[in-house]
């Protein structure tokens, strides 16, 4: 192979996908233990029926039909495990992988291709989504499927034959993604006045056979599924800061939109304002060069934010995790516009270094997780630790923050319900410890004395540094620390309690 087949667009592009690969396949096979928020979502997933995940999840989690069903045939075909749990927001990951490599071919020239691909697959979130209990993964591979439909639809012929399986692959991708109805609704719109425009007037009635088969399976799934999630109280607070005040509030798409560079794109706070140019110059180019593309790949950018400001979807971090793969593109368009309009010998090293100082950062994060991959509360080792050196009469107590983890794995190690004590609620506004709280916490831990071996399992609280600190400041003044092990993310404590008899 000659030098230049090496550096070709082409043998650089399936560089990158092999190294995409590889790094999700140890992120798998890593197989951390559920964290909070994916214990409650297994929770629901283990516990109930195929149709009783069509009613509204426990601990105010949501996730798409479609999604749920594939997770409970997975547990059921493979068993109940972190590998099964994970399996299907990897293989999407990994999917979407050569669903962004078609897509980017469509829309980039040459070299924007490896460029948009090495951004692509070393964005932090997607990589960390990829292995992880969440939707998320799912989302991208949706909305990349939906994209080159879409394309296909445009320059296809129509007949029954297309018309039936393009109406229900994307019917039936709207179930497995909630921002879906955004993407194919830009999509639609978008191929429509593309169409008349055209003056393809032969076309439209086929395409709006197929998008209007879309819009009747939305409505399914909104009033299945959807509509319980839009009315719950606690998420709906919770997206409170995810939607403009005003129709009229220019200052806060300015401040969101600056976020989404940070997360999910993952681009590092000093150097969020040369991605935004170049992203910016990446529309200049397209505009210039193809505006068709250009709007199609900003149609499902402009519904959601359309979304956000009819309070219909929140406009928050890895909640806009599938919007990620048509800003990637629009940056790589940047930096190959950048390379090719240069007026110099060197033409290709002004882009070269912008590549370079944008990608730098992610390229050196997601090589260092070939040796450490990503942990996050690692409570799996801390039970085993525990049921190793339990003894007759110990007690086993689970700090609340911990619970659902907890409730996951306490039958794999054998836990019966009875077995252990689970602490009090944690705090209301999930910030600070008030004192009727605190008085809470004071007695349930007092109802630990006079108990010479204690197990005290923590997890998940790092996000509340004050109720962390206070709370073991406290069980450290009620006894004797006997042992302590530590994992990433979780620990656990064994404290004689016999040893002070006054209550402090």
């Amino acid at each position: 192979m000659n030098k230049h087949k090496i550096t070709s667009p082409k043998t650089l592009s399936w560089i990158v996908i092999i190294y995409a690969i590889a790094l999700h396949c140890i992120q798998y096979m890593a197989k951390r233990s559920l964290w909070a928020d994916e214990s409650v979502l297994a929770l629901n997933i283990v516990d109930r029926s195929y149709l009783e995940l069509l009613e509204p999840l426990d601990y105010n989690q949501g996730a798409p039909i479609g999604f749920l069903w594939i997770e409970k045939l997975s547990i059921q075909l493979l068993g109940n495990h972190e590998y099964a749990l994970r399996l299907f927001p990897f293989l999407c990951g990994i999917a979407s992988i050569f669903l962004f490599y078609d897509l980017a071919k469509r829309c980039l020239k040459n070299y924007g291709v490896p460029i948009a691909l090495a951004f692509f697959a070393t964005l932090e979130y997607l990589v960390y989504y990829i292995t992880e209990l969440k939707q998320y993964s799912s989302d991208v591979a949706v909305t990349l499927i939906l994209a080159l439909l879409t394309q296909d639809l445009l320059k296809r012929d129509l007949n029954f034959k297309n018309i039936l399986t393009y109406s229900l692959i994307g019917a039936v991708m709207i179930w497995f993604s909630h921002p879906a109805v955004l993407v194919a609704g830009g999509f639609a719109l978008f191929s429509l006045i593309k169409v008349w425009r055209n003056r393809n007037f032969e076309k439209l009635p086929k395409l709006l056979t197929v998008f209007t088969t879309w819009g009747i399976s939305f409505l399914g799934f909104y009033f299945l599924s959807i509509q319980s999630l839009s009315n719950n109280e606690t998420l709906k607070e919770s997206w409170r800061s995810a939607f403009p005040s005003e129709l009229t509030d220019i200052n806060w798409l300015a401040e969101k939109w600056w976020k989404l560079f940070e997360n999910p794109l993952g681009i590092r706070e000093d150097y969020i304002w040369i991605a935004m140019v170049v992203f910016f110059i990446g529309v200049f180019s397209l505009f210039r060069r193809n505006r068709q593309t250009l709007a199609f790949l900003a149609s499902p950018l402009l519904a959601t934010i359309l979304a956000a400001y009819l309070r219909q979807y929140p406009f928050r971090n890895r909640l806009l995790l599938f919007l990620t793969p048509f800003i990637v593109l629009l940056i790589a368009e940047g930096i190959h516009y950048v390379g090719r309009k240069t007026r110099h010998k060197l033409k290709a090293i002004p882009g070269i270094l912008l590549f370079g100082v944008l990608f730098w950062i992610p390229l050196f994060q997601t090589t260092a997780l070939f040796a450490n991959p990503i942990t996050r509360e690692e409570i799996r080792p801390v039970i085993a630790y525990v049921k190793e050196r339990q003894q007759p009469g110990d007690v086993l107590y689970i700090f609340q923050r911990g619970e659902y983890q907890f409730q996951y794995y306490a039958e794999k190690f054998g836990y019966e319900e009875g077995d252990y004590i689970v602490g009090v609620d944690d705090l209301e506004d999930g910030k600070e410890v008030s004192p009727p709280e605190w008085e809470r916490y004071t007695q349930d831990l007092n109802a630990l004395r006079g108990n010479s071996r204690v197990w005290l399992i923590f997890s998940h609280i790092d996000d509340v540094e004050e109720e962390r600190d206070r709370v073991l400041g406290y069980i450290d003044s009620l006894g004797q620390k006997r042992d302590r092990y530590d994992a990433p993310g979780a620990f656990v404590l064994l404290y004689d309690f016999t040893a002070n008899d006054e209550t402090p």
